[in-house]
């Protein structure tokens, strides 16, 4: 029977103080994963500290995790990755439930839901501010997740191999969970302990910088998969308001045979144009995409799944 073989991803940047636990956790959970620390751009001694628990180091010299993301998918061969911060914040001991889950039930992603043990370490902010996000996919796209902004996740080959990576920075987790669902991959959901970072491990991220290019993220992708619903909300918008404009002159006009006020009438046809021009674009480009999301699912369904082999899959927790 073949063993899968995993690779344990943990972009990092600064993290001296908590990359070591972190290497040294994943490595009691799962022996026989590697485990590679992407360094990005740290200027103390993160990349000393993971080497010295034993993880292989790479780097990445373009700042964002987006970029991490998309180096070590590219570079990085296995079955199954597990990938995770290196802040010390997620429960190790859970990647075996999840990599079971995934070869089992034959998934291609499963996301460790952040329960917190602590207020400290998820903070109010980001709480609403990831159920905002988690409703806005929900609305836009049919489904969507309990945890959306989580950087916990165990993914197939497949997904990665086939995943485009166009994010920079900390949005990466949307447009993971965007491309799943997408293309109505198989995914799953396993509720994961979140802790308070060690003494010493500060957060890099900003509530309000990194919720705005999240919720740009969204709005970006919205345009981009659901062009049709898109650009057929702005043609409704203004076509509503031509109507509303017109209305008024048509009145006058039946009474009197005049057109007293040119520019609103001008201006009524000109929202009414861009109106038809707006679901025109909107029909255009949703034809553009099926054809995209064709070519997409051809370039998934062209790697395997996850063999069901789960006694090869070393674990660390009952």
């Amino acid at each position: 029977m073949k063993q899968q073989s995993v690779a344990v991803i943990l972009p990092c940047r600064n993290e001296e103080a908590a990359v070591g636990a972190t290497v040294t956790a994943f490595r009691a959970a799962l022996p026989d994963a590697v485990i590679y620390v992407f360094d990005n751009n740290s200027t103390d001694n993160t990349v000393h500290v993971a080497r010295g628990a034993g993880a292989i180091v790479r780097t990445e010299l373009t700042p964002g995790k987006g970029n991490v993301v998309r180096r070590s998918f590219a570079d990085i061969d296995a079955d199954v990755y597990v990938m995770a911060d290196g802040d010390a914040t997620y429960d190790a001991a859970a990647a075996p439930k999840m990599i079971r889950e995934l070869i089992e039930c034959q998934l291609d992603m499963v996301i460790g839901v952040r329960s917190s043990l602590a207020d400290a370490a998820f903070r109010p902010g980001h709480r609403l501010g990831n159920a905002i996000l988690t409703g806005m996919m929900s609305r836009i796209f049919g489904r969507s997740f309990s945890d959306v902004l989580s950087g916990y996740r165990v993914f197939s080959r497949r997904f990665v191999k086939s995943f485009p990576a166009l994010s920079e920075g900390f949005e990466v987790e949307t447009e993971i969970s965007i491309h799943a669902l997408g293309l109505h991959m198989p995914v799953a959901e396993i509720v994961t302990a979140y802790k308070v970072r060690p003494e010493g491990s500060t957060s890099k991220l900003s509530t309000f910088r990194d919720g705005w290019r999240i919720l740009l993220t969204i709005l970006t992708l919205f345009r981009i998969e659901k062009p049709m619903l898109f650009f057929g909300i702005i043609g409704t918008l203004l076509g509503f308001v031509s109507i509303v404009i017109a209305v008024p002159l048509a009145v006058t006009y039946a009474k009197t045979g005049l057109v007293p006020r040119l520019p609103t009438a001008v201006l009524s046809t000109g929202l009414m144009i861009l109106a038809f021009l707006s679901f025109f674009s909107g029909m255009i480009l949703d034809t553009v995409v099926r054809g995209r999301r064709e070519l997409r699912r051809l370039a998934y369904l062209a790697l395997r799944p996850p063999e069901d082999v789960t006694q090869s899959v070393s674990s660390g927790a009952p």
